[in-house]
């Protein structure tokens, strides 16, 4: 059978870091209370002359040098993002124009902090249809920009990056010990909505808006939705904790990441954390997770790792593969 295998990764990050001691120059905060409630100790803001797309191409541009491509070689480019350049074209297609490609198609996913997951899952059901053989995944996010910097509760929590793998077709056997993507499960509530969202919109306000957010109230659901998509995922595959190499979670909050790997019984030191560098990146967080601990060669080829997340909506998702 077709398998949808990683064949590079890459990561870009603006130039400017925030720490905590800034943040207590903006809101009122301290350094000990950020890192005690969420793990954070710095992130990363765009600056003027950097975006969502000019992230994004540069990520591209990374995960396409790590598996030896060029963009001639990519069918497909998927983007997942919820802070895009322009309400339309989508970001993707920026990207695509900035990286020289005229061929394939590009489109953007947007399902907020689980987008990364979503758009690898995308791109495996693209690829084992037959309709690409390599796709550029990217998740890349600037949430500097819908931050009410007046609000501490959020504003401490978010940074900008971007992400990326590219995904190509490979025979597998049909088992788990095949390399590439595995098994992926995709959830959704749109009950959920008020508790994490942007008060703004091209139909309803006609601007921007900034991102809302009811903490305690995602923090209740968080736990409980990322254990039962990675439990759906080791069920359908007959692996188990034990099996797993890595955990490789959306990076929102320490103690979410800490309370879903002791919950399943997964060893902390199987747990790729990111968060206390880069803040919650939403669709970027992920990827840049994968690109930190493949970089320095956590990550091995053979390796089975489970990537998860929850955002806004609710969406939240897992995808299990194998390096």
């Amino acid at each position: 059978m077709i398998r949808s295998v990683v064949r590079g990764f890459g990561a870009a990050l603006p130039k400017r870091v925030m720490t905590n001691r800034d943040m207590e120059a903006i809101v009122d905060t301290s350094d000990e209370w950020i890192v005690q409630r969420t793990g954070i100790r710095q992130r990363y803001v765009a600056g003027d002359d950097e975006t969502t797309a000019s992230l994004g191409e540069a990520a591209a541009r990374a995960a396409l040098a790590n598996g030896a491509l060029t963009p001639a070689d990519i069918d497909l480019i998927i983007c997942a993002t919820s802070t895009p350049d322009n309400t339309f074209p989508a970001t993707s297609v920026n990207i695509q124009n900035r990286l020289g490609m005229s061929h394939g198609f590009a489109f953007d996913v947007q399902a907020v902090c689980t987008g990364f997951v979503y758009a690898v899952t995308t791109a495996d059901a693209y690829i084992r249809g037959g309709l690409a053989k390599r796709v550029l995944v990217i998740g890349a996010e600037t949430f500097s920009r819908i931050l009410d910097w007046n609000d501490r509760t959020t504003c401490v929590l978010f940074g900008d990056g971007a992400g990326a793998i590219v995904l190509e077709a490979a025979e597998g056997e049909g088992t788990s010990a095949d390399r590439g993507v595995l098994t992926a499960h995709l959830r959704s509530d749109g009950s959920h909505k008020d508790k994490l969202y942007v008060d703004g919109g091209p139909s309803t306000t006609g601007s921007v808006g900034k991102l809302r957010m009811e903490g305690r109230e995602v923090f209740k659901y968080a736990v409980g939705m990322i254990t039962d998509v990675i439990q759906a995922a080791f069920d359908s595959t007959g692996t188990t904790a034990e099996d797993l190499d890595w955990l490789v979670p959306h990076q929102a909050n320490r103690r979410i990441i800490d309370g879903s790997a002791k919950k399943l019984n997964i060893d902390a030191d199987k747990v790729v954390v990111t968060v206390d560098l880069h803040g919650n990146t939403s669709a970027a967080s992920i990827p840049l997770a994968l690109a930190t601990a493949a970089g320095d060669g956590r990550i091995k080829k053979g390796d089975l790792v489970m990537l998860e997340a929850m955002g806004g909506g609710f969406t939240w998702g897992a995808v299990l593969l194998r390096w």
